[in-house]
């Protein structure tokens, strides 16, 4: 037996953001890494919507690009104090993952990062609170997968938290945020999203639920990428469709050695590098006393 598992909504096309003035709730927590999303005007928005939602807003921002763990812990904390019924989660994969992540803690204070990372063995949640996953970038597609990625920087080590129980409630795929993104960001996350739609073709977990979305992905992402890295922005907005269904394959037909080898060398490369900087650093230092 398999399963297949999606958001049980997903809003999208321009103005999707608006979705959230329409939330059933008394407190939402907003989750977001830099300050892209402020300066944009897009947390702003999103933090009026809820509001006119009812709902009494609190963010926590700052979300590193490959969240640490201290990073969930962190926020878990936040949530445990606030007490959300929401967590809507806004900007690229960084965010959404730890956001995921901080989900679970809250749930269960007395689950540790270890009980996380068992695969497919987080309890069932939502006892506390739902939650939105906002994309602003055009890759990860973690909006609406049953995946987090979360790193620990002290061991170099990126680890997989894999449930279906963190797919998201609702996932917001607004093109207008994808449209903020600049060059490299595209070309890095296009290339992300047609690896997950090829993975996901490929990968022994297939089925005829996952193929049509991985195939239709690929050939979106052929037509589309190459132009929106130009700066055409109606291939820009379909590129963002174009990740999501690729998300939506890779969620249930899981993914393959390319993202494996990439977890484990990726932590390791950013250890040796700030092992290199620091040894710059302490020599110059020496040389400056000298």
């Amino acid at each position: 037996m398999a399963r297949f598992t999606l958001p049980r909504d997903i809003y999208h096309g321009k103005g999707a953001l608006e979705a959230l003035k329409n939330f059933k709730g008394k407190k939402a927590m907003i989750c977001v890494g830099g300050g892209s999303m402020k300066r944009f005007g897009f947390l702003d928005k999103a933090e009026s919507y809820l509001k006119e939602a009812g709902m009494e807003v609190e963010i926590f921002d700052g979300i590193e690009p490959d969240p640490s763990v201290e990073t969930v812990m962190k926020g878990a904390d936040a949530m445990l104090k606030f007490e959300p019924d929401w967590i809507v989660a806004i900007g690229g994969g960084s965010p959404i993952d730890a956001a995921k992540a901080m989900w679970i803690k809250y749930e269960y204070p007395d689950c540790t990062f270890e009980d996380m990372c068992k695969v497919f063995g987080i309890p069932e949640l939502r006892k506390k609170a739902h939650f939105c996953a906002v994309s602003s970038t055009s890759g990860t597609a973690t909006e609406v997968t049953a995946f987090s990625i979360i790193t620990d920087y002290s061991k170099g080590i990126k680890y997989p938290i894999a449930d279906f129980e963190i797919t998201p409630d609702v996932a917001i795929v607004d093109p207008e945020l994808a449209e903020t993104m600049p060059k490299k960001l595209v070309a890095h996350t296009g290339m992300d999203a047609m690896t997950h739609a090829v993975e996901a073709y490929v990968s022994t977990a297939n089925s005829d639920y996952t193929d049509p979305l991985a195939i239709h992905a690929i050939e979106m992402i052929m037509k589309d990428l190459v132009a929106s890295y130009n700066g055409d922005m109606a291939a820009r907005d379909r590129m963002h469709n174009a990740q999501c269904l690729a998300g939506m394959a890779f969620s249930n037909a899981l993914l393959g050695i390319v993202h494996s080898m990439a977890h484990k060398i990726r932590p390791a490369l950013l250890l040796q590098i700030t092992a290199r900087t620091s040894s710059t650093v302490r020599q110059t230092r020496c040389t400056c006393r000298r």
